[in-house]
């Protein structure tokens, strides 16, 4: 039988979020896929192939991300399918937008957010004017479209009239490894990055959409009643850094906030488990893993209330306006100040966090590529006899 085919070019490049998500969304769809799953991914010399995604067939293709692209444009534009470049497939599976345009091959497409046309000031602009030409090329294209909150198939509806019945929420999951790590592991990771008694963290990456400026200044405030507290970010630095570092100096905190850069995922556990508090001030989100991920390990949360953090956060945390940066003061004092508030949200974030599980995820992505491959069967002339085994 010929597989079904997701591209995990995020993930063996480790772009963050889109990253996570190829990898954990495959690792899962492995059990109920047996024999039939394959991957693809671009710039294959630089690929990293780590487990369980040096265990499948892979489709690998020579291109750098950039000629890539243009290669994928230029195939739209000029109305030239792709089909050939994957090989016998059953169904692609598009994860970081970006979708060849196939003729006989089925697709679905995961659209994660809308950012580069609700805040396009917070993009690099080539990657605003390339989504801004293709995504509608994109969402027309695909069979099915996954969006990842209901924030953002509302969006996608409103923006670029995606027909209800083809976008489909399927959520994000967190995964096993997210709990409150034992004490010694949360000491060993005390000392390895050398963090404060007491501090506020944030995980994610450096750019303007997470809006740092806010809980920078809100950090400032906070030390005049606790000197002491410390401030943590991790996470790589994105694009358009220059307002969150000029920030930072204005506030007269450069030297008190802790800087620790990219942090290995077998870390992030006993990071998040150190925290006093996380905090998460973006002002927009397709779906917002690290507050999940904070919550799994059982630290009480402050998240930005906007776009698709009241969704998945609910009533699990506290949710601040992501403009008001004296609101965030008094949130994070709240916390900081009452034990029993934060054991209330201590307790609320597990049993929410528990509800977001890969697993699901991955049986109602499953679901989605039958319908789609029914659909397509079911076509006089859409594909070449039935679908491929």
């Amino acid at each position: 039988m010929s597989p079904i085919v997701v591209d995990v070019s995020a993930a063996v490049h480790h772009r963050a979020g889109l990253g996570r998500y190829a990898a954990d969304l495959v690792r899962a769809l492995i059990p109920l896929l047996p024999g039939r799953l394959a991957i693809f991914y671009h710039d294959a010399r630089r690929a990293d192939l780590f487990p369980p995604l040096d265990l499948l067939p892979a489709r690998p293709y020579p291109l750098p991300a950039k000629p890539w692209r243009l290669q994928v444009m230029l195939a739209h534009l000029f109305r030239r399918p792709m089909d050939a470049l994957v090989g016998p497939a059953r169904l692609f599976h598009a994860t970081e937008h970006l979708l060849p345009p196939f003729c006989n091959l089925p697709s679905v497409f995961t659209l994660h957010d809308l950012v580069f046309r609700l805040y396009p000031e917070t993009h690099m602009p080539l990657n605003r004017w390339f989504l801004t030409l293709m995504m509608p090329r994109f969402l027309r294209r695909a069979d099915a479209v996954i969006a990842v909150s209901e924030c953002t198939r509302q969006d996608a509806i409103r923006w670029y009239r995606v027909p209800e019945e083809r976008i489909h929420v399927v959520y994000e999951g967190v995964d096993v490894r997210f709990r409150p790590a034992p004490l010694e592991r949360v000491a060993a990771i005390r000392a390895r990055y050398r963090l404060p008694d007491r501090f506020i963290l944030y995980v994610g990456t450096i750019e303007p959409r997470k809006n740092l400026p806010t809980l920078f200044a809100a950090y400032r405030s906070l030390l005049e009643r606790w000197p002491d507290l410390g401030l943590v970010v991790a996470g790589r630095p994105g694009w358009l850094t220059e307002g969150t570092f000029r920030a930072l100096r204005d506030l007269g905190l450069e030297g008190r906030v802790r800087f620790l850069g990219h942090v290995p995922d077998e870390d992030l556990p006993a990071l998040y488990s150190a925290a006093v508090v996380f905090a998460f001030p973006s002002l927009y989100e397709g779906f917002g893993l690290p507050p999940l991920e904070a919550m799994a390990c059982g630290t009480p949360v402050v998240v930005s209330d906007a776009a698709s953090l009241p969704e998945i956060v609910g009533e699990a945390g506290l949710r601040v306006p992501p403009d008001r940066p004296a609101d965030w003061a008094a949130a994070l004092a709240a916390l900081l100040s009452d034990e029993s508030l934060r054991t209330h949200f201590r307790e609320a974030g597990l049993r929410q966090a528990a509800r977001f599980r890969w697993e699901e995820a991955a049986a109602r992505t499953v679901e989605i590529y039958e319908r789609v491959l029914r659909a397509r069967a079911a076509i006089p002339g859409r594909l070449d006899g039935p679908v491929p085994r």
